[in-house]
């Protein structure tokens, strides 16, 4: 990170999910609540279809066995293999609506996820880890799979099964139901027990995960691969991952046996109550109580054992859904980061731009505690014109050129477009307007042309030929057996340094914006390599308006206006002659450049 760059914290979050966010969790299912509602007609169904195979069930034990009638038995058996067939159908149905539905959500959620990050300003990813991100998306989100494609639909079918079901059993003897349920309340206490604890866990798995794969993205990058194998680091890293893996283990094993032994409780206690049933039944008939048919009785078994399934799945699902909450946090705190920088209500769209650049009285500062960065600047870049900004580094070189683009936005006074504050044109017109080149270029793991066609998709193999052209590749490209087919590799490895300049370059050229910002275009480079960028770069600036924030002083010597900036303030101003005149701060850094040249030669 340059000296100059912010800080950036996320904001604090508490643990609990507040009522307005479970609301919000809802409206998530909202623009498919007619697919919703057809699920929802389809669980009836199944539930009522249900609860009817124990009372056909019962007719045939009570009535068609006992008194012989084979037409009614076989109606009976018909019914109960129809039934079957039907709850089959329906399943199916429920599982296709309901998975098409949770995947649109997780959809949605990516989307949202990735759109907002692509809103957040440049400090937000300058303090979090790329894998941090990552796992954010893909973690958080992957791991809410089950919640939205099946949960939904797993509590309302199990909901409305066991109500179905309680009723049945009510109609066929309400003494024995309540043997039934009387342990229901502790069941369902035990289970809301044991969500508590697994969201708590669940919390502290996905932080872990994010933090594995922030350590793989970092060190199994190439340029991690490259420090690792030239520091020797290569098996304390891989202790390290180990370390960070051993925590997950801990976790998952923790997350998967959280509550599992008060589960299995549930399961036992729900499995031997037919037993207690069948015992409650014939202590009524030795008491002298009222005596329950064989055929109510295996009716009753039967439905008691049809409930066991939906209520153990609903509290199992209550579990889950407590577990999911604190993914949904996760990527709830995502997005409700607070976006700087944004467009106004109503944004002014410049079709023809000049390019005229001017910093009015210019104030700027990351945060209150940093202090400002950026004092009282005041520079005018005429349409067409060239401005170097030089100065020691944490001078603010670079934040003052992140300004026109809006990669930040000013704390005091304004920065102008064609006399237009930056603040108040539309994004479309600041990317229309303004092309950057830095010092770090960086490609996709893409071919040649698919990175050069990132600045202007539409363009075609001539204007991508010509744009490599002026920038002094062609014929590097053209060299290489796949040409402009070839791929560019992880960030660019298989190029050179200067071949990557070049390419960015080319990109450049090939959206051909009026304005223009190199920040330190060259610094990185050996002498012999900067002098062929720097003819790359003196076609791309040719007829614009170009900032160009300069390391090395040898170029920036034709500049129309030289502006040298210490600790955030401008020191002094001019032309190149004009500032050797002087003979202050310019003329010193000429005097180390000279210097270190003449060592280095």
């Amino acid at each position: 990170m340059k000296p100059d760059e912010p800080t950036w914290t996320p904001p604090p979050r508490d643990g609990a999910l507040p009522p307005a966010e479970l609301r919000r969790i809802l409206r998530l299912f909202q623009p498919y609540r007619g697919r919703l509602a057809l699920v929802g007609v389809l669980v009836g169904a199944s539930s009522l279809v249900s609860v009817a195979s124990p009372f056909l069930l019962r007719e045939i034990l009570d009535t068609a066995l006992p008194q012989g009638r084979t037409g009614l038995l076989s109606l009976l058996a018909l019914g109960m293999i129809a039934t079957a067939v039907m709850n089959s159908v329906f399943g199916v149905l429920q599982t296709l609506i309901s998975t098409t539905v949770g995947q649109r959500v997780m959809h949605d959620l990516r989307t949202a996820v990735y759109a907002q990050l692509q809103r957040m300003p440049l400090a937000f990813f300058t303090r979090t880890r790329t894998g941090e991100v990552q796992s954010r998306i893909a973690n958080d989100i992957g791991g809410m799979q089950a919640t939205v494609t099946s949960t939904a639909t797993s509590l309302v079918s199990n909901l409305t099964a066991v109500i179905a079901t309680v009723v049945a059993m009510l109609a066929l003897d309400w003494r024995l139901t309540l043997v039934s349920l009387v342990l229901l309340p502790v069941f369902v206490w035990i289970s809301r027990r044991v969500g508590r604890e697994r969201k708590k866990i669940t919390t502290q798995r996905q932080k872990q995960m994010a933090a594995m794969a922030a350590t793989v993205t970092e060190s199994l990058s190439v340029s991690g691969i490259l420090l690792g194998r030239t520091m020797g680091r290569a098996d304390s890293l891989t202790k390290g991952f180990a370390e960070e893996s051993e925590r997950l283990v801990d976790l998952e094993v923790r997350s998967s046996m959280a509550g599992r032994w008060r589960m299995s409780t549930i399961g036992i206690v729900m499995a031997a109550m037919p037993a207690v049933i069948y015992w409650a039944a014939g202590l009524a008939l030795q008491t002298g109580g009222p005596a329950v048919s064989i055929g109510t009785l295996v009716a009753f078994v039967s439905l008691q054992q049809g409930l066991f399934r939906p209520a153990v799945s609903l509290l199992s699902t209550g579990v889950q859904m407590q577990t999911s909450l604190a993914l949904f946090q996760r990527i709830f705190e995502y997005l409700d980061l607070t976006v700087d920088i944004t467009e106004p209500e109503t944004p002014v769209r410049l079709e023809k731009i000049r390019g005229e650049i001017r910093f009015e009285d210019v104030d700027f500062s990351y945060d209150e505690q940093s202090g400002p960065t950026l004092t009282g600047i005041d520079v005018t870049v005429p349409a067409g014109g060239s401005l170097a900004v030089v100065g020691p580094t944490g001078s603010g070189k670079s934040t003052l050129s992140y300004l026109v683009p809006r990669l930040y936005d000013v704390t005091g006074g304004r920065v102008t477009l064609d006399g237009v504050d930056v603040r108040d044109l539309d994004f479309d017109t600041l990317a229309r307007a303004v092309g950057v080149v830095s010092q770090e270029t960086y490609l996709f793991h893409a071919s040649v042309a698919e990175n050069l066609r990132f600045a202007k998709p539409d363009a075609t193999d001539a204007e991508i030929e010509e744009a490599a052209r002026a920038a002094q590749i062609h014929d590097h490209i053209a060299s290489l057996p796949d040409g402009y087919d070839t791929l560019v590799g992880e960030r660019g490895y298989r190029f050179s340094g200067g071949e990557k300049q070049r390419l960015a370059i080319a990109r450049t050229i090939l959206r051909d914006p009026p304005v223009l910002i190199l920040d330190e275009a060259t610094s990185a480079l050996d002498t012999r390599t900067e002098f062929a960028v720097q003819e790359a770069i003196d076609a791309l600036s040719a007829g614009r308006t170009t900032i160009t924030i300069a390391h090395r002083l040898s170029t920036v010597r034709d500049a129309d206006q030289i502006v040298v900036l210490d600790g955030g303030r401008t020191a002094e101003r001019g032309t190149h002659e004009d500032l050797l005149q002087l003979d202050g701060r310019y003329a010193a850094l000429i005097r180390r450049d000279t210097q270190l040249a003449s060592v280095a030669g």
